[in-house]
């Protein structure tokens, strides 16, 4: 996102709060990983190019899985999972982060973090690369909804913000590509940005980031917030 033309992508509101979103866990080690292609534990190779001690991952699995040991065991309130993935928005040629849900309010041990090569390859994760990311999710929170599948029609007043934004939006397209000054000179729309900023939404501190006396206030005079 640093290196894009005027840095474009921080124009995506969505795209910026789903980087943010979640915690992650950086390597220890500068890591070399070279699959040859087999299934066999051995058909994958791993080289410590840097770091002190003995690198967190190894082939444990075969089949071109590269597992990182994760040295933390997470405790969460009732009810509560931990989503565990790879760094959001972040692709690696040839391996890609497996996904997993985890029950941290019951479990008492620790979980790895494995990627799987896409193809025979060698990669790397530098020092201190993201190699995990994880946000807790209510368990249950899912069956709660129902996707219904509806025609726009049938909501007259969202269908008629949607023609107007639509409209909105070809107009300035249009404008955009003959050149006019004032639109070349606005850039872009930020529809969303403005709306999302006039919406206000609560965005709370971190658990660890409050006192004491402002998170018994929170949160009715208790502490529930998860521990690792």
């Amino acid at each position: 996102m640093e290196d894009a033309d005027e840095r474009a992508p921080y124009r995506c509101l969505p795209l910026v709060v789903a980087n943010q979103y979640g915690w992650e866990i950086l390597t220890t080690h500068h890591v070399r990983a070279t699959w040859d292609g087999t299934s066999e534990l051995e058909g994958l190779h791993v080289e410590n190019l840097c770091g002190d001690g003995p690198p967190h991952c190894h082939s444990h699995f075969g089949e071109g899985v590269l597992t990182f040991q994760i040295p933390f065991l997470f405790k969460t309130p009732e009810g509560w999972n931990l989503m565990v993935r790879g760094p959001t928005n972040s692709p690696k040629d040839g391996i890609v982060a497996l996904d997993g849900i985890i029950e941290t309010d019951w479990a008492h041990s620790t979980f790895t973090m494995n990627w799987r090569f896409t193809r025979p390859c060698t990669v790397e994760f530098a020092l201190g690369e993201p190699i995990c990311l994880f946000f807790p999710i209510r368990r249950g929170l899912l069956e709660m909804f129902r996707a219904e599948l509806r025609m726009l029609k049938s909501d007259r007043e969202f269908e008629n913000k949607f023609r107007e934004w639509s409209a909105s939006r070809k107009r300035f397209l249009s404008a955009l590509k003959e050149g006019k000054p004032d639109v070349v000179a606005q850039g872009w729309q930020k529809d969303y940005m403005k709306t999302a900023k006039d919406k206000k939404p609560v965005a709370h501190p971190f658990a660890n980031e409050t006192l004491g006396t402002e998170r018994e206030w929170a949160d009715g005079g208790h502490d529930d917030s998860a521990n690792f």
